[in-house]
């Protein structure tokens, strides 16, 4: 391949974002989130690993133990994982000690405040913290401590030479889980040091539809003599099949697997929660993927701050299309509640807005509305999650993602408001795992098995997803984000069966709904859907 050649990147290479070679998720960017997740998740399943390498074989090999603290590595690469190991310690020390530090101040706020003035606590807090913290008490003299988050962002504690990109292709779905397995080097995988704001993402990714040269990619990735062959291989001369533009009149909604829906109409394009299956290999399920995609997207929409709902593996890829990205306006600087403005800003979106609950944003004929979006947080307090009510001439939507119906009185009052609607999307992963399976980095003191296990990563079951219906009174409802698509292994690592509990609730939803007369279905793989603009909600 001549560098005076104009290539395109070949559809099936993986563009995968690590930080300190670990799979970037959201709770990697925030500094204070990466802290707790190094220190509490990463060295001790790394400490794990090389204490007893054949029990995470084994493990890893069992379903009932998918989704848990196991490397995916065979039982091998042992001094590998001592040298990343070693590494984290030597470049992540502060962020080791800021960790280390907050768990100190936390002690020092249970010992030590009693209803009294906080102010001679603050002499007592770790010197690393100092200038980053506030400290309060609730109004049942609870103390808590809030993060000055932009400060952080600003310091020692957020590293950008931490990020990276693995480069590689791929031709089936097939990954290791990627919370417990770091991606350590690999036979065929180029691993290229670069920040995530780093527009040369934006161009190499815009080179799957638009050729550049290839000489022109190499400097500025940087890359040395000895890594060009492989990185020759990702390109090709052959021109991809062009995207045709949706430019019927009517409303037009793909489905792309999980939570991942894309709205369009001549005028705007609208996409929730991007998980894309890029890759375009043959599989046995059909699926969109990124050929599928506008050339310009209006809106991406994002519910809530969970890694199957913010994937940065699709979503930087994606940026040079976005032009406007709506998140959940966060509210606090509390530990678990990292704010989602902030973060996408620090690597590198820009006309990133805030949606609150019951606030609108209006383009033409379309008008978006963030509701309330109730459960699957463990009963932690996080407000930045939010459901979508979609308007588009008279044609009402609505996505609840994951939102698990605790309270319908709450519903209630809001279609009260908003009314009654066309269509629902509704999660039905009714039974999620436990709190500390996604959280327990973050937490201060054990939690006992019995209490872990009662606060749950719950979506809807039958009896609340009803209710849900009964509420809006939708005339079609489908069931979504339920992490079946082979696709979304790696990330969920669920893996139903007819037996499944989710399964059974949906599929009860789903008879009686059609009992009623309605249509209802569980999407899985893709489904395209038209409707009328001017179809009134009855």
């Amino acid at each position: 391949m001549n560098n005076d050649q104009l290539v395109y990147l070949k559809p099936n290479v993986v563009i995968e974002p690590l930080v300190d070679q670990w799979y970037a998720w959201p709770h990697l960017i925030s500094p204070a989130t990466a802290a707790m997740n190094f220190i509490e998740r990463h060295i001790k399943i790394m400490d794990s690993y090389i204490q007893a390498p054949h029990i995470h074989a084994a493990a890893v090999k069992n379903p009932k133990m998918k989704g848990g603290p196991f490397m995916d590595l065979g039982g091998k690469r042992v001094e590998d994982i001592k040298a990343l190991k070693e590494n984290t310690l030597t470049t992540q020390a502060k962020i080791l000690e800021f960790a280390r530090a907050l768990k100190e101040m936390d002690k020092i706020l249970k010992t030590e405040a009693h209803g009294f003035s906080l102010e001679p606590l603050y002499q007592k807090i770790p010197p690393i913290l100092k200038g980053y913290v506030e400290l309060f008490y609730d109004l049942n003299n609870h103390p808590s401590y809030r993060l000055f988050e932009p400060l952080l962002y600003h310091s020692e504690f957020y590293r950008r030479a931490s990020q990276s990109l693995a480069l590689w292709m791929t031709n089936n779905d097939e990954r290791p889980f990627v919370l417990s397995t770091p991606r350590i080097a690999m036979e065929g995988v180029l691993n290229v040091p670069i920040a995530f704001d780093n527009p040369v993402i934006d161009q190499l990714s815009a080179m799957k539809r638009n050729p550049a040269l290839l000489e022109d990619i190499r400097l500025q990735l940087g890359l040395a003599t000895q890594e060009l062959p492989l990185f020759n291989s990702f390109f090709t001369t052959e021109e991809p099949t062009p995207y045709r533009k949706y430019e019927g009149d009517k409303i037009r909604m793909r489905y792309f697997g999980h939570a991942c829906i894309l709205v369009e109409t001549r005028e705007i394009s609208i996409l929730l929660d991007p998980l894309i299956s890029y890759y375009g290999y043959q599989t046995e399920v059909n699926r969109f993927s990124d050929i599928d995609l506008p050339d310009q997207i209006d809106f991406v929409l994002i519910t809530h701050n969970h890694q199957d709902h913010i994937l940065f593996e699709t979503l930087l890829p994606l940026r040079h299309k976005i032009k406007n990205i709506i998140v959940p306006k966060t509210y606090g600087g509390t530990l678990q509640d990292p704010n989602l403005k902030l973060m996408f800003q620090q690597i590198g979106f820009s006309n990133v807005f805030e949606l609150g609950e019951m606030e609108s944003i209006r383009i033409g004929e379309c008008e978006i509305t963030g509701l309330p979006f109730l459960g699957e947080h463990c009963d932690i307090d996080i407000r930045s999650k939010i459901c979508h009510h979609v308007k588009i001439g008279d044609f009402k939507m609505l996505f609840a993602a994951d939102s698990c119906n605790i309270q319908t009185e709450v519903y209630r009052n809001v279609q009260a408001l908003m009314g009654v609607i066309n269509i629902l999307f509704l999660g039905m992963e009714c039974d999620g795992a436990p709190l500390t399976w996604l959280y327990g980095p973050l937490l201060t003191e054990p939690i006992s098995r019995e209490k872990d296990n009662s606060r749950r990563l719950a979506g809807s079951n039958f009896e609340r997803g009803m209710e849900l219906v009964n509420v809006f009174q939708p005339n079609e409802i489908y069931v979504y984000a339920m992490g079946q698509e082979p696709w979304l292994e790696f990330i969920s690592s669920i893996k139903y069966t007819p037996e499944s509990n989710p399964i059974i609730q949906s599929d009860k939803l789903i008879a009686a709904c059609r009992d009623r007369g309605l249509t209802a279905e569980r999407l899985f793989g893709e489904k395209e859907l038209l409707f009328e603009k001017h179809q009134v909600a009855m």
